[in-house]
């Protein structure tokens, strides 16, 4: 379904490249975190993944079709984003933001169908935003928030949703909560869901595939398995402080 086709990402000079002649396939379904240290670039590659920022040669196609070349409503379609930054939404309710992710199906009017209006709820329901319906968007906390931005990308019934940290806000029952249940999303849908994440030890846990960024401008693809025992997680975080144990699969300080 997603085939990165020689992808090289990052910007203009004199930064250029940030990951370079990326070549690989994901397949329907798959659940994957992306991980990596500050700077890595897991944000620059989700975004050229989005159609959001252009990619400095080769291509990422979805369905056989090159993603940067796809026309805005089609890419509404079937890729959904959401992102770190604080959004607002002056006079929106919750019921009203989520309503956006069906936009690009409906007609010129913006009227939502039957069909439309069940596939908001639903998403309400599964991101656990539901007890929120009603409250105006601005209101809300961040963590509150981000669940309301999950279940707008949920309604777009998207074919590739891409979420860049949107774990950050919410505490650690919370994160579970929303990795699990993007990850039982993705299986039942056959969506691909990209999550870029500062939680290791649960992107470890629950996804079924790692994309990790050293640093040196190479991405690592495995299981979370095979990346820990090739030692590929202890050399792109350890420190002289923390160092990663492969065989309790947690940090340790270093003693």
């Amino acid at each position: 379904m997603l085939f990165l086709d020689n992808l090289s990402v990052g910007y203009g000079a004199p930064r250029g490249a940030v990951l370079d002649a990326l070549h690989l396939t994901v397949e329907k379904g798959a659940f994957i975190c992306v991980l990596g240290r500050n700077g890595a670039g897991k944000s620059t590659l989700m975004r050229t993944l989005s159609g959001l920022q252009p990619g400095l040669g080769g291509n990422a196609r979805l369905d056989g079709e090159d993603i940067a070349a796809m026309r805005p409503q089609s890419r509404a379609r079937r890729i959904a984003v959401v992102l770190t930054e604080r959004g607002t939404s002056p006079g929106l309710t919750v019921d009203d933001v989520v309503s956006l992710g069906r936009q690009p199906f409906t007609d010129w009017r913006g009227h939502l169908s039957p069909e439309d209006q069940a596939h908001v709820k639903a998403a309400l329901d599964m991101a656990g935003a539901d007890p929120f319906s009603g409250r105006l968007f601005d209101d809300l906390s961040d963590g509150e928030r981000q669940r309301v931005m999950i279940a707008r990308a949920i309604a777009q019934s998207p074919r590739l949703m891409v979420l860049d940290e949107i774990t950050a806000f919410l505490d650690l029952p919370g994160r579970v909560e929303v990795m699990a249940l993007l990850r039982d999303h993705a299986r039942a849908t056959g969506a691909i869901i990209l999550l870029s994440s500062h939680d290791l030890d649960l992107s470890l846990q629950l996804a079924d595939q790692i994309w990790l960024l050293d640093g040196q401008g190479k991405l690592v693809v495995g299981t979370p398995a095979s990346l820990i025992e090739a030692g590929d997680i202890g050399r792109a975080f350890d420190t002289p402080a923390v160092q990663f144990s492969a065989r309790l699969g947690r940090f340790e300080l270093v003693q």
